[in-house]
C-alpha cells in the first residue's frame, strides 16, 4: 500500500517565512556593500579634487613668485622701492580656471576632457606686503621689550579701539615665552595663534589687517603701510596727517625714505624702523570647485632675485 506524504500547513508557512528572511537578509547585504562602494567612490572623488585643488594652488603660489621676481629685475638694485602700483599689488579676481587654461602659448588647455571640470573651477588670489604692518617680533629685543614698538602698538591698539589690556597680555606672553622656553607658551608663529597668549578673538579679528609676525624684526614700508599703521609707527604723527600722506601716496609712491619726510613736512628719525621697501609677502589662492574651496597662504622671503617659501598652509573651507 502506498503512503501519501501530507505537508502540514504550519510547515509550508515556516518554509516560505525562512525564504523570505533569507532573501531580506541576502537584499540587506548587497544593499550595504553596493552602500560602502558608493561612499568609497565619493571620498576618492572629494579626495582627488583636493589633490587637484592643492596642485593648482601651487601653480598661483609660482605665479606670485615670478611676480615677485620679475619685480625685483625691473627694480633699481641700488635702491628698490615697493609700492601699490606695481603688478604684485593688483589682486586676481575670481575667474574660471578655463580662461587661464585657454591663455598656455602649447595650446594645452583646450583639452576637451578637461574643459567641463575646468568650467567650473573658479581661482583668485593676491600678494600681500607684511611689512606693510607692525611686526609682533619687533616687541621683542633679546629677553627685553623694545620701548619703541611698544609706544607703536599702544597708538595702534588705540586708533582701533582696543582695551590696552589685550597689549598687556601680548607683551607678558611674548616675554614669557622669550625667556622660560619650553616651560612657557609656545612662541607664536603666525597671528591667529596670539590666542595662545590670551587676545581675544575679536582683537585679533580688528588686529588682522594691520599686524603680522615674521621671523625677524623687519621695518614698516611706508609705500604699503595702512593709515593706521602709519599713524602708530611715525613718531608725532596724527591720524589728519596720516590720511593726507596715504591720499598723496596714491598719487606718486615715495622712492626714498628722504622724500617721506619732505611729504611729512619735517625732520623725524626712522633710521631702522621704516623703508621704502619688503622683504617678506603674503601669497593668498584660493579654489573653487565643485565640491570643495580650499583656500591657501604662505609666507614668502624674497633677498634681491631670490625668493624662498618659508610656509604654506591650507584649509578646506565649507
Amino acid at each position: 500500500m502506498k503512503h501519501v506524504a501530507h505537508h502540514h500547513p504550519k510547515q509550508r508557512g515556516a518554509a516560505l517565512l525562512a525564504a523570505m528572511l533569507t532573501v531580506a537578509l541576502v537584499a540587506t547585504f548587497a544593499a550595504g556593500a553596493l552602500w560602502q562602494q558608493w561612499k568609497s567612490s565619493e571620498v576618492e572623488g572629494a579626495e582627488r579634487q583636493r589633490t587637484q585643488a592643492r596642485w593648482l594652488l601651487t601653480g598661483a603660489l609660482d605665479w606670485a613668485r615670478v611676480i615677485l621676481r620679475e619685480d625685483a629685475r625691473a627694480g633699481n638694485v641700488n635702491a628698490p622701492a615697493d609700492h601699490l602700483a606695481e603688478p604684485w599689488a593688483v589682486p586676481l579676481q575670481e575667474a574660471r580656471l578655463s580662461s587661464f587654461l585657454a591663455a598656455l602659448p602649447d595650446g594645452t588647455g583646450n583639452a576637451r576632457d578637461d574643459d567641463p571640470l575646468a568650467q567650473h573651477v573658479l581661482l583668485s588670489g593676491q600678494v600681500n606686503d607684511l611689512q606693510g604692518r607692525l611686526n609682533v617680533a619687533n616687541l621683542l629685543q633679546g629677553d627685553q621689550l623694545d620701548g619703541k614698538a611698544v609706544l607703536a602698538f599702544e597708538r595702534l591698539f588705540d586708533a582701533l579701539g582696543i582695551p590696552p589690556a589685550q597689549l598687556s597680555l601680548l607683551t607678558q606672553g611674548l616675554l614669557a615665552a622669550q625667556r622660560q622656553g619650553s616651560s612657557a607658551p609656545l612662541m607664536p608663529q603666525r597671528v591667529a595663534q596670539l590666542s595662545w597668549l590670551g587676545l581675544s578673538p575679536q582683537a585679533l579679528q580688528t588686529l588682522s589687517p594691520h599686524i603680522t609676525v615674521l621671523p625677524t624684526p623687519t621695518p614698516v614700508n611706508l609705500n604699503t603701510a595702512s593709515v593706521q599703521v602709519l599713524y602708530a609707527s611715525v613718531p608725532g604723527l596724527g591720524l589728519a596727517d596720516a590720511q593726507r600722506l596715504v591720499q598723496q601716496r596714491e598719487r606718486q609712491h615715495w622712492a626714498t625714505i628722504d622724500a617721506f619726510q619732505k611729504a611729512l613736512g619735517r625732520p623725524v628719525s626712522l633710521e631702522g624702523t621704516h623703508s621704502v621697501s619688503t622683504r617678506y609677502f603674503e601669497v593668498l589662492g584660493r579654489l573653487r570647485m565643485p565640491q570643495t574651496t580650499l583656500q591657501e597662504r604662505s609666507l614668502v622671503q624674497r633677498e634681491g632675485q631670490d625668493l624662498k617659501v618659508l610656509w604654506r598652509e591650507s584649509g578646506s573651507l565649507q
